[in-house]
């Protein structure tokens, strides 16, 4: 297929008007790609990802498609209404910006970690305290057979 007839195929296509509304500015071939770096961003603020995960957990998810989307197409996903009341993060609750979602993602998985990582810590202090229930030579349940040969 020549270029051309390519050019004029993609222009039929159906495509959302909140695509075509602006071009954005940091795509690849791979999808669209955060220009945050330092130096190009400003007023950056610290964020308690305690509270981005409790935000997280009420967020309303479902399945559903766009109106011109075939029958067989789902998404996954919050409305963007629903992402707004809950982050107050993007240009306006009629979106949701790839780079906010995957901040948000990555902030409440530091947030899990965080608690783990002290419930671990809680365990083995309780276990520590109260010797007829611990297992000595036993691995912890977060440990493959593997990674507790390694430890023996």
């Amino acid at each position: 297929m020549s270029y051309r007839r390519l050019r004029r195929s993609l222009g039929r296509m159906r495509t959302s008007p909140l695509v075509r509304m602006r071009p954005r500015r940091n795509a690849s071939a791979a999808g669209l790609a955060s220009g945050a770096v330092s130096g190009a961003v400003c007023g950056s603020d610290p964020v308690n990802g305690y509270q981005v995960l409790e935000q997280v957990v009420q967020l309303p998810v479902s399945t559903w498609r766009y109106h011109w989307d075939p029958p067989h197409v789902r998404h996954l996903g919050p409305m963007a209404q629903d992402w707004w009341k809950a982050f107050g993060v993007g240009e306006n609750d009629r979106t949701i910006c790839c780079t906010d979602a995957n901040g948000v993602a990555i902030v409440a998985i530091q947030a899990l970690h965080r608690e783990l990582t002290e419930l671990r810590g809680e365990v083995e202090a309780l276990r520590a305290e109260s010797p007829r229930q611990a297992h000595p030579g036993r691995a912890p349940a977060h440990m493959t057979s593997e990674k507790a040969a390694d430890h023996a």
